[in-house]
């Protein structure tokens, strides 16, 4: 490590980042519970208030892209100052909002700021922890699990004991972090370098119509979709440095592993927002006890994710992601199988599948950060964030669709529990196929190509 990205204090820097993204992703999650409190504040139908949620996250995953490549040029304290200060004037807004459209325009500036938190989090352990980047990246991908587990729990909590807006004073809180990470980030200095806003603006439209589309279900949406992508694919290949190099998903590796991680996390997200509802609706649960439940899987993740961490930097980051695949088939044939049991029951089967989330996240990003080339890792590792937030868009879109559309009272699973849970165990056998098909199209193309990104880089486009 050169000496201008030293770290004075390791230890408080890998502290200050695991508290920040806890407190960014419990934000997310927080929300998904005040959900109905906010439509009934309002008088609101709810296709007019999922865009608490829809928003947030479209702005969310355009931004942790847009932080990525400005990462490769500027410094993470400045970065970090500006994100976490944003989102707290964001919350601090939401907090005192006196309509709708004020929560939505708070919504909207938190997610400004906060994308900024995984673009870091993610690279910071890529940057100043070169030699224990696999034990790190478990760590902060565990913590990114926990958080998501206990999120509902928090919201459910302080929504039901105090009143939703508090949600907001809770997510300001972040900014207690800012003094602890400027201690900790090295000095560094401004890079030179293009940034192609042109580009991301065709990006951003892109990602844009293409989640309004999912999420709306606006046909007219999707040729708008496509027409960013044909204009972003026309504009990568006739300017010397685009926003993203078209040259990153020639790398079959790169390719290969993008595909990998993007699989598992719509299958992960898309578990995650569906349990909620099963318990709900087939169990008859409250949102407290429903937290409870969950809660065991929350905490396996967070243990599984230092051990896992560990693995990476001694076994090799496609064991673990070999490891994590096979769990997660594993986990979701389990829960096909046994949803309609006791809720306890279903509970350690959760387990199973939960304790891969940071599995996936930390031997992913491990290989990206082997494959990409030093001065587009920021960007590289966007794509990375990019697809996990789009991922849980889609996912929850095409389960919200399905559960409604569908109502089997026999599941294809021969095994599995007859009536109202039957449709939760066909999603569950989806998914387990999903993460087969996952596991076959990695182990048939990274294998087979050995060439090191780093060491080939076309000169051109």
């Amino acid at each position: 490590m050169n000496k201008e990205q030293a770290v004075k204090n390791p230890k408080g820097l890998l502290i200050s980042l695991c508290a920040v993204m806890m407190m960014s992703v419990m934000n997310g999650t927080m929300f998904n519970i005040a959900v109905p409190d906010i439509a009934k504040t309002y008088h609101l139908l709810p296709s007019e208030v999922s865009w608490v949620m829809t928003g947030y996250i479209m702005v969310y995953a355009v931004g942790a892209l847009t932080y990525g490549k400005l990462a490769d040029y500027y410094p993470y304290r400045t970065l970090i100052t500006f994100g976490l200060t944003i989102f707290c004037l964001g919350s601090l807004f939401g907090f005192f909002a006196q309509n709708y459209g004020m929560v939505l325009l708070a919504r909207v500036i938190q997610a400004v700021g906060g994308a900024m938190i995984p673009a870091l989090v993610f690279l910071a352990p890529i940057k100043y922890f070169p030699n224990e980047r696999g034990r790190v990246l478990g760590i902060v991908s565990s913590v990114m699990a926990f958080a998501s587990g206990i999120g509902p729990i928090a919201g459910g909590f302080i929504a039901g004991f105090l009143d939703w807006r508090y949600l907001f004073l809770t997510s300001a809180l972040i900014i207690v972090t800012l003094p602890f990470l400027r201690r900790n980030l090295p000095q560094e200095a401004v890079k030179k370098g293009y940034i192609d806003f042109v580009g991301a603006a065709l990006i951003a439209g892109f990602i844009s119509s293409l989640l309004l589309g999912i999420t709306l279900g606006v046909s007219w949406l999707f040729i708008v979709s496509v027409a960013f992508f044909l204009l972003n694919i026309w504009r990568m290949k006739t300017i010397e440095e685009p926003f993203i190099p078209a040259h990153l998903f020639k790398n079959i590796k790169y390719r290969t592993t993008i595909i990998t991680s993007f699989l598992s996390i719509v299958c992960l997200f898309g578990m995650m927002f569906m349990l909620p509802i099963m318990f709900r609706d087939a169990y008859e649960m409250g949102t407290m006890t429903i937290g409870l439940v969950l809660f065991p899987g929350a905490l396996s993740a967070a243990l599984m994710g230092q051990k896992g961490g560990k693995l990476v930097d001694t076994k090799g980051n496609t064991f673990v992601l070999y490891l994590a695949l096979t769990l997660l088939a594993v986990g979701f044939l389990l829960l096909s199988t046994l949803v309609g049991a006791h809720p306890y029951v279903v509970s350690a089967a959760i387990i199973v599948a939960y304790m891969s989330f940071p599995l996936v996240q930390a031997s992913s990003a491990d290989i990206l950060a082997n494959i990409l080339h030093k001065n587009e890792t920021g960007v590289g590792m966007g794509v990375f964030n990019l697809l996990n937030f789009v991922s849980g868009a889609l996912s929850g879109a095409i389960i919200g669709k399905s559960l409604d559309i569908f109502n089997p009272g026999q599941p294809f699973n021969w095994f599995g529990f007859e009536g109202t849970t039957a449709v939760y165990s066909n999603v569950f056998l989806a998914f387990s196929l999903i993460i087969i098909i996952g596991f076959v199209q990695f182990r048939m193309n990274y294998e087979k190509n050995n060439q090191t990104y780093s060491q080939k880089k076309p000169a051109s486009l």
